[in-house]
């Protein structure tokens, strides 16, 4: 790609980078506030809430890397954050699994504000991360 194409592209990939790390925010504030509400069941072990709080980690730390970056790994780590919990949320909603291991069952067949916005924010940060990683290896290999 051209210098003048990379810079016509830059705001775009900008923007793109800042909405997901907005989907990415989303989800680890709603993590967080949950949390402790999912622990209760587990108050001494690996409960719902510890996966939470690690959720919550994960996300704003993959929001970082990909704010400061914008390279095909960054995008890469949003897209596995956020589509991973995206695909925890619907599954522990419509898929009753039983515990693995230290991991509890999740299943919840309801749907409230913040389940769906953390799923809405999960969904579109995954979906944008997968688009700027395509962006960016075309960038790469057209350059």
């Amino acid at each position: 790609m051209s210098n003048r194409v990379l810079a016509r592209n830059r705001p775009v990939l900008v923007g793109l980078r800042v909405a997901i790390a907005i989907g990415l925010a989303i989800d680890a504030f709603v993590h967080v506030q949950l949390a402790a509400n999912y622990q209760i069941a587990y108050p001494g072990g690996m409960g719902g809430g510890t996966l939470f709080r690690l959720q919550a980690a994960a996300a704003v730390l993959a929001a970082f890397y990909v704010l400061l970056r914008g390279s095909r790994l960054s995008y890469l780590i949003a897209a596995v954050v956020a589509l991973s919990a995206f695909a925890a949320v619907v599954v522990s909603t419509y898929v009753q699994l039983p515990a693995i291991g230290p991991i509890p069952a999740m299943y919840e067949p309801i749907w409230f504000f913040e389940k769906a916005l953390s799923a809405v924010a999960e969904g579109a940060a995954g979906v944008l991360a997968v688009v700027g990683m395509i962006l960016v290896g075309r960038r790469t290999h057209e350059g």
